[in-house]
């Protein structure tokens, strides 16, 4: 099987990664068949696997399995399996406007990631240099902007149906952990007029039902206008509102890119930042590694990351856990 993720040290030493793309998943009804990036480290064994849902930005490719490399080649260098889906709100289908769930998904996102967890022997046979490296008990997901509404439905946040007015519940219990980056909040009074109008799932999250335990990564310039009249704090209601343990990273300064998280040299990132980035990456990787591996193993990361972003003179944001 080759080491386990334990060689790669409390402050994750980087190694080379392998990504392959695309993986192609047949499901049945669905409008095109699922494809999906891999991307590992070259050496390992026993790694838990990160699912990452993309956003809706503007640019044409960062909403797709090619996009948040930051993120990916971060978290893929230092000992997790990073399993990245093409949705079928990405702009790089161009799916016609009457496809049903058009234009979001939202429903269609989240059995997105689903059929990943089902299909993960097939990832592997697809991939030879995986095969009997993952650790198929140690799963989390985690998600940007639409990706994070995406991933707290795995997590275990509930809506309504706009169309059917009946509860929705999408949780995955083979998914253990999450981060949401600059995820949605409430809904109702809380939205603006465009989203109250265009985005009807968005309407009555519920977060009281998630109980996986999840990183809240917020900008504190994050204002969102197009979709809350609450201003920056709306995306940490799914901290404020979900009972713990959870976490809270709040960013200062940062707006929705977080830096730049979404892609390298993003030009809709309003926010560019590197050392934001940097933030980013060290504390969400740690968080996942203290979520998927044990407490001795992971959690010295959680621990360090925190510690140095304490006594950093000019911190780039805070932590909050309950």
């Amino acid at each position: 099987m080759g080491e386990s993720i334990g060689a790669y040290g409390a402050l994750g030493s980087p190694v080379p990664v392998l990504a392959v793309t695309p993986v192609v998943l047949p499901v049945p009804g669905r409008a095109v068949d699922l494809e999906v990036r891999v991307s590992a480290p070259v050496t390992g064994g026993d790694l838990p696997v990160v699912l990452l849902s993309h956003g809706q930005g503007h640019s044409g490719h960062l909403s797709s399995l090619y996009g948040y490399a930051p993120l990916v080649d971060y978290w893929a260098a230092r000992g997790f399996v990073v399993i990245q889906p093409t949705h079928l709100s990405s702009r790089t289908l161009s799916l016609p406007a009457d496809t049903p769930g058009a234009p979001l998904y939202w429903r269609s996102r989240a059995e997105d990631m689903r059929h990943i967890v089902d299909r993960l022997d097939a990832i592997e046979d697809a991939v030879p240099q995986l095969r009997g490296r993952l650790d198929h008990g140690s799963i989390a997901v985690a998600g940007h902007s639409m990706g994070g509404h995406t991933a707290s439905l795995l997590l275990g946040a509930r809506l309504t149906d706009p169309d059917s007015g009946r509860e929705v519940d999408l949780s995955e219990p083979r998914i253990t952990a999450g981060v949401l980056l600059a995820a949605p909040g409430r809904g109702g009074a809380a939205l603006s007029e465009f989203a109250a109008r265009n985005f009807g799932f968005m309407g009555a999250p519920d977060f009281s039902a998630m109980t996986t335990p999840t990183l809240v990564v917020a900008g504190d310039k994050d204002e969102s206008a197009h979709l809350t009249v609450r201003g920056a704090d709306w995306h940490a209601d799914p901290y404020t509102l979900a009972p713990g343990p959870k976490a809270l990273l709040t960013l200062f300064g940062g707006e929705h890119g977080l830096g730049g998280v979404s892609g390298y040299d993003v030009a809709e990132t309003t926010d560019e930042n590197p050392a934001r980035v940097a933030a980013v990456q060290r504390l969400t990787w740690a968080y996942l590694r203290s979520r998927l591996r044990s407490e001795e193993d992971g959690g010295a990361a959680w621990r360090a990351a925190r510690a140095a972003l304490a006594a950093d003179p000019e911190p780039q944001g805070r932590v909050e856990v309950k």
